[in-house]
This record gives C-alpha cells, structure tokens and sequence, in this order.
C-alpha cells in the first residue's frame, strides 16, 4: 500500500543567470530557523547597488541563488521560528533581508519592522528609507545651515525633506532636468544643474557668499561627484559620503581636506541594530504624515520583468527616479 507524500512547498524566484540576464525559477519555500520569521513579500525596492553585479564584474558568481541581490522587501509575517517574541503570523513587516526577489524569504526577528495599519497597502521598502534616516542622523545638520546634496534619487531626494525640515537650507545639485524639479518640490531652497565641474564651484561660491556649504551630502556613489562635494564644503565642514562606491579604490584631494579641516563621514550603517532603528524611525515619519515617499516610487514592475527594472535603474529614462517589483 502506497503513502502518499505531500509536496513541497514551493515559490517563484528570480535567478540572476549571467550579465544582464534574469530567469524565474520554481523552488522550495524556505523555512524560518529559531529567532527568525518567514515573510510572504508583497515586493521588494531595486537598488542601485545592484548594478555592478547586474554588469557581471570579474568577481561575481552566476548563477545567483534564488532571490539574491533583493534586500528592500516588505510583506506578512507567515511562519515564526522557535524563540520569536513580538511579531506573530499576520503582521506586515518591512525586513532586511537579503534574497527578496522572491514570493518568500526569512530573516532575523532584530531584522524585521512591524508596519501600523495606518501604512496598509502601501509599498514600504524599509531598507532604503531606513538607510536615509541613518545617513541624516550622522549628518548633525542644525538649523540655519547651507547643505549641499550632490545626486538627487531616491535618496538625495529624500534627504532634501529631511534637512530642510531640520531648518537648512538646501543646494540640490543634480545631473537630470527631472531630479531638479523633484529637489524643489522636496523642499531644495536652490538647484544647480551638474554639468561643469568649475562652474558648479562658482555658482555655489556665489549663492554662499563665499563660504561654501556646512554639510555636502555626496548622493551618487562616483568619483567625479566625490571630488566635487569635497570643493563644496566649507571650512571646518563636514563631508557626508553617502553614495555607495563599489566600482574600486577611490582618490581624494588630501590637501584640500587638510586645507579646511574637513569632517568626512562614511554614512553607510553596518550596525544591524541601528539599521533597525533607521527602519522604525522612517516608520514613524511616514505614519505620521511628515514624510510621503510615495511620489519617489515612479516605476513599478511584476517580478518577471525584474531584469527590465535593473535596466531602468541603470539608464534612468525621463521621469525615473526608483522602481519596485511587486509579487
């Protein structure tokens, strides 16, 4: 007589197969281990680290395991491990997790951000947004400051509210005629188009009165843009670093940063307790009303058409700012 055996649970997952390639695959649904919760996704943010392996650089492995280079994700809590204190089956969570391009994935309870009903139905990529108020509170903006924020995306965007709301006075400096305008309406005080390097130094010279900016916010995660934010600094400022740079070594203008006594800040948390803290408190400010990050989420796309949104966070077509794939 035959038993029966019932099947493994299975999920969709995106497989990163090679350079520029995306393929969806069927596999088994992961279970939460002792102090972790599964979180049935209901999508997940594209970020721009995800590039540089999505170009297959000499050190990247193919394929990648299922729902890899996803970490922006949001859903319900719909398993609990052994051990799990305050989150049950049923709460909407954002998690920092690490392969959530993918129905499923599970991460540490320390990991994982309750969502109030107030947020129901809205994309909340926790990590992104949490990674923004992390970058601020190292900022120590005070009010009456210049700030400066060279790359306005979804972070430099955001970031713009946040200062501005701090009572500073914000320069946005930025590539596209859209990021611009999207500065403004975050609250920017002045934009400043980033074509020239020497006549963006002046332009600022000017609106400053010669002092250049208490705090410049490097936003984009490149050389050129590293080297100008240092140019925009004032004396005895402080440069945040906040683009991720992860393209190789970097130069620096030594002189320049002894020159002013520069404070030079790495802003990307490694902390997994106090990128937590970053998660709740951008929790708190769009529950409350004071941040609407819904406006940045210009692009949205299903899971399968993941490798289209990679595309568009590289090339950045007219009115792109961040994309979402939802499941």
């Amino acid at each position: 007589m035959s038993v029966a055996v019932a099947a493994e649970p299975k999920m969709r997952a995106a497989v990163v197969a090679g350079p520029g390639m995306i393929r969806m695959e069927e596999v088994s649904r992961p279970e939460p281990g002792p102090g972790q919760v599964r979180v049935r996704l209901e999508g997940c943010g594209v970020c721009a680290s995800n590039l540089t392996p999505w170009e297959g650089p000499e050190w990247m492995q193919f394929p990648t395991e299922p729902g890899a280079l996803g970490h922006e994700g949001w859903g319900v809590v719909d398993a609990v491990g052994e051990g799990v204190q305050g989150l049950q089956v049923g709460d909407r969570v954002a998690a920092l997790s690490h392969k959530s391009y993918a129905e499923y994935d599970v991460a540490d309870v320390g990991a994982v951000v309750k969502l109030p009903d107030s947020l129901a139905g809205q994309p909340f990529p926790g990590e992104p947004l949490g990674c923004a108020f992390n970058i601020f509170r190292r900022c120590d903006i005070q009010p009456g400051q210049t700030v400066a924020i060279v790359g306005i995306g979804f972070l430099g965007a955001i970031l713009t509210r946040l200062a501005t709301d701090a009572g500073a006075r914000v320069i946005a400096v930025s590539r596209r005629p859209f990021s611009l305008d999207l500065a403004r309406d975050m609250g920017a005080a002045e934009v400043v188009a980033m074509d020239d390097h020497w006549r963006i130094i002046e332009q600022v010279r000017e609106l400053t009165g010669g002092k250049f900016c208490e705090r410049v916010i490097e936003a984009v995660g490149k050389q050129w843009p590293l080297d100008l934010a240092a140019e925009l600094c004032a004396e005895r400022g402080r440069l945040v670093i906040a683009g991720y740079h992860q393209d190789g070594p970097r130069q620096v203008n030594m002189q320049l940063w002894n020159w002013r006594g520069l404070d030079v800040i790495n802003a990307h948390e490694r902390d997994p307790e106090v990128y937590a803290q970053g998660v709740r408190e951008a929790v708190e400010a769009v529950a409350s009303g004071r941040l609407d990050p819904s406006p940045l989420y210009t692009h949205v796309y299903p899971l399968e058409r993941l490798d289209e949104a990679l595309n568009d966070t590289r090339d950045r077509p007219d009115g792109f700012l961040k994309a979402l794939v939802t499941f």
